[in-house]
C-alpha cells in the first residue's frame, strides 16, 4: 500500500508539471522604432480593424483532445496610419472536468511592422484545478523599441520591473507571427533568436528542415519545421523540444506546433482557418 500511495502520488506531481508547462510554453508556440506608451493594448489599437485571420487549434495528450487553442492576427493603426500587427491568442482546457483542470488563459502581442519586433505583449492567466497551480492574474510586458530592454508590470504586485537583455527579444506571440506575416522561411539553417515571456529570457537556435506532413485540415503538403531544444524549469531545467510546422508555400500556414515535455508530448493540430471578421 505504501509503495502504491508513492506511485500515485509521484503520477499526480508528474501531470501537475505536464499541464502547467503546456500553459508555460504555449505562449512559445503559440524579432523595434516606435515608442509606445505603457497602456493597455486596446488605449493605441485601432479596434475597428478586424482579425483578417483566424487559425484555431486543438492538442491531445494519449490521444485525448485537452485544450483548445485560437490565435487571432489582425491590423493596428497609430494616428491613423496601419503600422501594426496585433496577435491574440486564447488557449482553453476541454473535455476534462474543472475541478481537474480548469484553463482560459489569454495572450495579446502588439508588433511594429517596419522594423518587425514587439512592442507590448499582455498575459491574462486563469487556470486552476486538482493537477494545475491556481493562477489568476495579469502581466503587462512593455519593450523598449531602441534598446534590449523590458518593462513588467503584474497586477497586485505594485511597482514596475526592468528587464535589461544581451539582445534584443521576441516575445512568444511576435516569434509565432514573425515567419507567417514577414519573413520567408530559411531551408536547413540554423536561426538563432532571443524571446522573453515575462518570466526568462531564452537565446535559442531553431533548426529549419523541409519535410512532408499529414494535417487534419489541409491534407498532405509540403512544410517547413522550425525545432529548438530548451529547457522547462518545471522539470529541474530538464531538457525539451519545441517544434513549429509552417506550409511551405508563399501562404506559410502555421499547420502545427509541438512540444516534447520530459513527461511526453503534447501537439497542436489545425483543425481550420477564417478569413476576416468573425
Amino acid at each position: 500500500m505504501v509503495n502504491y500511495n508513492f506511485r500515485r502520488l509521484t503520477m499526480k506531481h508528474r501531470h501537475q508539471k505536464a499541464i502547467r508547462n503546456i500553459g508555460v510554453v504555449i505562449g512559445l508556440l503559440l524579432s523595434f522604432g516606435l515608442k509606445v506608451n505603457e497602456a493597455n493594448p486596446e488605449e493605441f489599437y485601432n479596434l475597428d480593424h478586424p482579425p483578417t485571420k483566424t487559425f484555431y487549434y486543438t492538442a491531445k495528450k494519449l490521444g485525448i483532445p485537452i485544450l483548445k487553442a485560437t490565435i487571432r492576427i489582425g491590423n493596428g493603426a497609430v494616428n491613423g496610419e496601419n503600422k501594426l500587427y496585433r496577435v491574440d491568442a486564447q488557449v482553453v482546457s476541454h473535455q476534462l472536468p474543472e475541478f481537474m483542470f480548469r484553463m482560459n488563459n489569454r495572450f495579446t502581442s502588439v508588433i511594429e511592422k517596419d522594423p518587425f519586433g514587439p512592442l507590448q505583449y499582455v498575459k491574462r492567466i486563469d487556470q486552476e484545478g486538482l493537477f494545475i497551480k491556481k493562477k489568476k492574474y495579469i502581466q503587462t510586458i512593455t519593450f523598449d523599441s531602441r534598446s534590449p530592454k523590458a518593462m513588467v508590470e503584474k497586477d497586485g504586485e505594485g511597482g514596475k520591473k526592468e528587464f535589461v537583455f544581451p539582445a534584443l527579444a521576441l516575445d512568444p506571440l511576435a516569434l509565432f507571427a514573425r515567419y507567417h506575416l514577414k519573413e520567408s522561411l530559411p531551408v536547413e539553417q540554423e536561426i538563432h533568436m532571443s524571446i522573453f515571456d515575462g518570466v526568462k529570457f531564452r537565446q535559442m537556435v531553431f533548426q529549419s528542415h523541409r519535410v512532408k506532413v499529414a494535417s487534419p485540415f489541409l491534407g498532405t503538403l509540403e512544410a517547413v519545421c522550425l525545432e529548438s531544444k530548451t529547457v522547462f524549469s518545471s522539470f529541474g531545467d530538464k531538457e525539451g523540444t519545441i517544434r513549429i510546422w509552417y506550409s511551405a508555400n508563399r501562404d506559410r500556414i502555421p499547420i502545427s506546433m509541438e512540444l516534447d515535455l520530459p513527461t511526453g508530448v503534447v501537439k497542436f493540430e489545425l483543425e481550420g482557418i477564417q478569413e476576416g471578421s468573425i
